[in-house]
């Protein structure tokens, strides 16, 4: 797999990685990759067995089991991109120009003459690395190659992602799982800050790529379609959507009660 057109001179050609990712294939990484999800969606629920009572409302378990999934993704899944993409590299040869070098980084998709952490003689990202979590990644990559490489806007999202959506997620399932007739406001609040920027952040990945005819995107197969960008994607549009729905009730029933003991206090008070 090479990253350059034909048309680039040979000296700009950069060597492939080392354990290249291509084609619509279903192999060891493949299946791996979806177990992993499956275990992490199993063991949110185990959680919420342990930390919820059982007389907890099915809305409240679903919360905390997406709340809790939600978290764990952002520290497995997308903690691993980062390590990727800060601590996984690859050499550049010596004799590479500076020419040679600028085009081997904009080809994983940085600017000209801009290097990510500054190290114009190496490449990052997990299109470069041998471990387990290097090669999910480039499975994932196959139908969108950004996440293979360190494409700025991306790893931005991503560290605002495992730092603070993750922790966020868990300080919900912490006050989902506290009795549910007690801070609901507060409950509510949070869920509706960490759903806006679920959103914001699927809309930041995507739009870029949808007003440029999407370059980096590969919908050939049905797989990287509809399983990798639609489903997986939209995971973190439909959820958030529905707690959103789900936080203008709950927060709108709450004031209107808070309202009406309200006017029941001035009317005592009149009388």
């Amino acid at each position: 797999m090479s990253f350059f057109s034909s048309k680039k001179p040979a000296a700009a050609i950069v060597p492939p990685p080392p354990i290249p990712r291509s084609g619509p294939t279903i192999d060891a990484t493949t299946i791996i990759s979806l177990l992993a999800v499956l275990v992490l969606l199993g063991g949110a629920y185990a959680a919420s067995l342990q930390a919820l009572p059982k007389t907890t409302t099915l809305k409240t378990r679903v919360l905390f089991v997406w709340h809790l999934f939600d978290a764990l993704i952002h520290f497995v899944f997308e903690g691993s991109f980062l390590w990727n993409c800060f601590f996984v590299s690859y050499a550049l040869p010596k004799s590479f120009s500076a020419a040679a070098r600028s085009h081997a980084h904009m080809t994983l998709l940085t600017p000209p003459d801009v290097y990510w952490l500054g190290k114009d003689d190496l490449l990052f990202g997990a299109n470069y690395g041998t471990t387990p979590l290097s090669r999910l990644w480039q499975e994932y990559a196959k139908a969108d190659r950004r996440w293979g490489g360190v494409d700025l806007t991306i790893v931005c999202l991503e560290i605002l992602t495992v730092f603070v959506a993750g922790p966020l997620a868990c300080w919900v399932c912490v006050l989902l799982s506290r009795d549910e007739r007690k801070g609901v406001l507060k409950k509510w609040f949070w869920m509706v800050v960490l759903a806006t920027g679920e959103i914001y952040g699927g809309w930041m990945t995507f739009a870029p790529e949808w007003f440029t005819g999407s370059p980096n995107l590969d919908t050939s197969n049905w797989m990287y379609l509809w399983l990798y960008l639609a489903f997986f994607n939209g995971l973190w549009v439909v959820f958030p959507l529905w707690i959103l729905w789900e936080a203008y009730g709950a927060m709108s029933s709450a004031m209107s009660q808070a309202e009406m003991v309200d006017l029941v206090h001035y009317l005592k008070k009149d009388d």
